[in-house]
């Protein structure tokens, strides 16, 4: 039985991997939805067309619908340029993907998210708001990752983050207990967590942290 699959966010650190991992699967069949191709799952659309017409958009590259949804799209304000373009991305532009994946026919959603979701701070809160709205729509599971500091390399560059990737991997030894879902993940390890998520058939919504991620990869942290 093929399992259908729609992905955004897949140029990301993350969906990157997601993408190359999925692909290689018998019988799995991935639609990643783009601003710029680069893969041969890539499916070139216009966001803001998304946003205003979520399903009519989805169903062009997906008619026969979908079984699970995965959503590896964020940015930063940084990147972004403001926080209201930064919101858009990360709330309003998963959100009408999810919108119209649920109304394919989608029965689980996927999101990436981040340690914290919900806590202080901009970024943090709008983790939290597309979290709950999400979990709003219905499906019949909805898994929630949140990893702490991604490790790997992005296609665009971002000095900041690159240095806090370099910290981030020195304190990784010391981030235990509470502490440890805080510390650094690497990107692909996240990847082959979404991976072996994809298509489990219990109900329910379900959060992960770092040593969740780990487990579900088949590894141990800073292994």
């Amino acid at each position: 039985m093929t399992t259908r699959v729609l992905l955004i966010g897949g140029t990301g650190l993350i969906g990157r991997s997601v993408d190359a991992d999925l692909t290689k699967w018998p019988d799995t069949v991935v639609t990643s939805l783009t601003r710029r191709k680069s893969s041969c799952s890539d499916h070139v659309i216009d966001f803001e067309r998304l946003y205003a017409a979520p399903e009519v958009t989805l169903r062009t590259v997906a008619p026969t619908g979908a079984d699970v949804a995965i959503s590896c799209l964020g940015t930063t304000i940084r990147a972004a340029g403001s926080q209201t373009a930064m919101f858009r991305v990360d709330h309003d532009y998963v959100l009408a993907f999810a919108t119209a994946a649920h109304a394919l026919g989608a029965r689980q959603f996927i999101l990436v998210s981040s340690v914290g979701a919900g806590g202080p701070g901009f970024y943090l809160r709008t983790k939290g708001e597309i979290e709950r709205d999400i979990r709003a729509l219905g499906f019949s599971r909805v898994d929630i990752l949140r990893p702490g500091m991604l490790l790997g390399h992005r296609a665009e560059a971002r000095p900041m983050e690159a240095i806090g990737q370099r910290l981030a991997a020195a304190l990784a030894p010391f981030m235990i207990g509470r502490l440890a879902g805080y510390g650094a993940i690497d990107a692909k390890t996240v990847a082959k967590a979404i991976a072996g998520l994809v298509g489990q058939v219990a109900d329910g919504c379900r959060t992960y942290d770092n040593a969740d991620l780990h487990r579900i990869a088949g590894q141990t942290p800073n292994s």
